[in-house]
């Protein structure tokens, strides 16, 4: 942790996430040379055109998976390593894509009298027309795209555009989903008889809609329970016993504000869920060594106060809580950061 702006430090959850993710796309790759001659019903298929495939269909399986994390980590925390490190894979998938680009302008353009990429967005421009659309363009609209936001994955372009611009900038990978999708279906499908790449094709689009509309009805129904609240305006967080140890339930108040209410041992605490530092999600932490500890960077916040250990300075704002028997109970209004509260103390259970 650190009180001024360093760059992201590795460690050994960062490398073994990479390590697996290198593994995984070079599996796929070395298992998709091999087969794929064989999917083929046109006969055989020469080496460029196969790698071209290899590297597509990894790098849209790839993103497929990229939009589905944020979701799958909404509905089960067990998905919340994935979450943490989702930028790696970003920029893993934007370096597959590229690939695949760089191996369709090779064999298909490298002949050509102009620049491959001048042949690649003029060699078709029937775009009045369904059948034989350009779908070239849609290719390169989402690497571009893809490009982006793997050149601002870093922490200095959080930092340096402001988290909602940020933010915003990042959400244009749906944009490049919508982009590959049309970029599959208006190429690569017009030449397959096999149900194969439809069918995989179908399966991306059904996970990442299905899985979003999921996510949206399990915090819609969150946010209801929160709003059947006392007559003071206090919020329901959770049971007392359903918030893990060492973890915290995140609670969606009036205006959009997200309250993380971490349970330690036999205390309960609230605190802003946005980290002081880059606006990390710390209800998505876990508390190690009596502070919270935000899953992005490591800052550290204790629980009773919100502010970080001396010799750190970094404050975020708390909130008072209460029991109503079992139910945890979360005031909407924010103290001004670095508030002391008290915890609420649970009764021990009898041994």
């Amino acid at each position: 942790m650190s009180a001024t702006y360093q760059p992201v430090q590795w460690n050994r959850n960062k490398l073994v996430y990479d390590v697996v993710l290198i593994v995984a796309v070079v599996a796929y790759l070395w298992l998709f040379l091999r087969i794929a001659p064989a999917w083929s019903d046109a006969g055989p298929i020469n080496t460029p055109i196969i790698r071209m495939r290899a590297f597509g269909s990894c790098a849209f399986l790839m993103l497929t998976l990229v939009l589905c994390i944020g979701p799958l980590a909404r509905l089960d925390r067990r998905f919340l390593p994935l979450l943490y490190n989702r930028r790696h894979f970003g920029v893993l998938t934007f370096l597959v894509a590229l690939s695949h680009v760089v191996f369709v302008l090779g064999w298909y353009h490298v002949f050509t009298p102009v620049d491959s990429w001048v042949s690649v967005l003029s060699s078709n421009a029937a775009y009045g027309q369904w059948q034989g659309f350009p779908f070239e363009i849609l290719g390169v609209v989402a690497l571009v795209i893809l490009f982006v936001m793997a050149a601002t994955s870093h922490d200095f372009w959080l930092s340096f555009l402001t988290p909602p611009v940020w933010k915003a900038l990042h959400m244009g990978v749906y944009v490049a989903y919508a982009a590959v999708v049309m970029h599959v279906v208006l190429g690569a499908l017009q030449t397959q008889d096999s149900l194969l790449y439809p069918g995989v094709v179908l399966a991306s689009v059904l996970a990442v809609v299905g899985l979003h509309v999921a996510a949206a009805v399990v915090e819609r129904r969150r946010e209801a329970a929160a709003a059947a609240t006392p007559a003071e305006g206090w919020l329901f967080a959770a049971k007392a016993d359903d918030i893990p140890d060492n973890r915290a339930v995140i609670v969606s108040a009036p205006g959009g504000e997200r309250i993380a209410v971490f349970r330690y041992g036999n205390k309960i605490s609230a605190l802003s869920n946005v980290c002081a530092h880059q606006n990390g999600p710390l209800g998505e932490g876990r508390i190690v060594f009596g502070c919270v500890t935000c899953p992005w960077h490591g800052f550290q916040y204790r629980p009773e106060d919100g502010c970080s250990p001396p010799p750190y300075t970094e404050k975020v704002p708390t909130y008072r809580v209460r029991l109503d028997g079992d139910r945890v109970l979360v005031d909407p209004n924010a103290l001004p950061a670095g508030t002391p509260v008290p915890p609420i103390v649970l009764a021990e259970t009898p041994a």
